[in-house]
């Protein structure tokens, strides 16, 4: 079997979230820890420079450089249908779609955020993200590279909306979502269940610099949530893990745990979607709303806006009597905005 063959950093969480998903899910692959800019490697260039890359063959067998992990997850599930990370119930299925975007999309804002706000993990992370590409070079590139790395890095906090007024809705946010992780993963040993959906790679992909890379998120995690530091450990290799259908989650009985996961994405990530997408429409640069009952003001970001899109495409997909189950689960959940404008 022809094995897929990507390209990635250590220090991406979106690399983490996809090599653990391709562990889990046996399919075969060949894993090159780099940069894919560097020419050396003799691969295609992506059209927008992401990690990890993917390197699919085309109708003429050339390859294609492909990034994006949530439609590159989709296209796998089409090629590769064993142990899929979607659940078979449509319902369950959109709900896990929503989790893996919050991951993708406002958990990267913790991971981002603890990174490059703090003197010890901004030290740490210029320190060790140059040597986890290239441990060889000479200690005089590796200061180079940490100075300009780090201060690209640092100038990019507003991108994702880190700033002096959101500091404390990203960190409340953060210590929240482990606290019900603590209780969830009392009972399940994975969001969607007793199996990882997509929606656990989602998260774990940040949640594998947030737990373990990083210094400050590592310490209240394991101060809130040791649990979720064991969560951490075990889904970076489940190719041992054997899963059947019954293992997810049902939809009508789901725990008040995953409700309040679901509370969580309403109360911050979804007005943050409709703002974003709003002053998007408006043609507007900034955008502000209210977060967690405090103000949050950021660039507006044209892809979450595409995130926004896709998920009003997975709900006009449902039947009739999933749209009306989905929307009474995220009823539930102050999810009540996302309901009415995906319908």
């Amino acid at each position: 079997m022809t094995r897929v063959k990507l390209m990635g950093v250590f220090a991406s969480p979106y690399t983490r979230k996809m090599v653990s998903l391709m562990r889990y899910r046996r399919i075969p692959y060949s894993l090159v820890w780099g940069d894919p800019s560097r020419e050396e490697y003799q691969l295609p260039k992506p059209k927008v420079a992401l990690l990890p890359t993917f390197y699919f063959e085309d109708e003429q067998g050339k390859l294609e450089a492909v990034v994006d992990s949530t439609p590159i997850i989709r296209r796998l599930e089409r090629e590769f249908p064993q142990r899929s990370v979607i659940p078979n119930n449509a319902s369950l299925a959109f709900l896990d779609y929503l989790i893996e975007d919050f991951g993708d999309e406002w958990c990267t804002k913790y991971m981002f955020h603890y990174r490059w706000d703090k003197a010890e993990d901004i030290d740490h992370a210029g320190t060790m993200l140059p040597l986890w590409n290239d441990h060889t070079i000479t200690d005089a590139a590796q200061q180079q590279i940490k100075t300009q790395f780090s201060q690209h890095q640092i100038n990019r906090l507003g991108v994702v909306g880190s700033n002096d007024v959101t500091r404390p809705i990203i960190e409340a946010s953060y210590k929240r979502l482990l606290n019900i992780f603590e209780r969830h993963f009392q009972r399940f040993p994975f969001l969607l269940g007793n199996r990882p959906g997509a929606g656990d790679y989602g998260v774990y992909g940040q949640f594998s610099q947030l737990i373990g890379v990083d210094p400050t998120p590592t310490a209240i995690a394991r101060q809130l949530s040791p649990r979720s530091c064991a969560w951490v450990n075990a889904m970076e290799d489940l190719s041992g893990l054997e899963a059947s259908q019954e293992d997810w989650l049902d939809p009508s009985k789901l725990p008040e745990t995953f409700i309040e996961i679901l509370q969580e994405i309403g109360k911050t990530y979804v007005p943050a979607l409709l703002a974003n997408a709003k002053a998007l429409s408006a043609g507007e640069s900034q955008w502000q709303t209210e977060i967690d009952g405090k103000t949050w003001q950021q660039n507006s970001f044209p892809y979450q806006a595409k995130c926004l899109q896709s998920l009003r495409t997975q709900f006009q997909a449902l039947a009739d009597s999933d749209k009306e189950n989905v929307a009474n689960i995220l009823s539930r959940s102050a999810c009540e905005d996302l309901v009415d404008i995906l319908r």
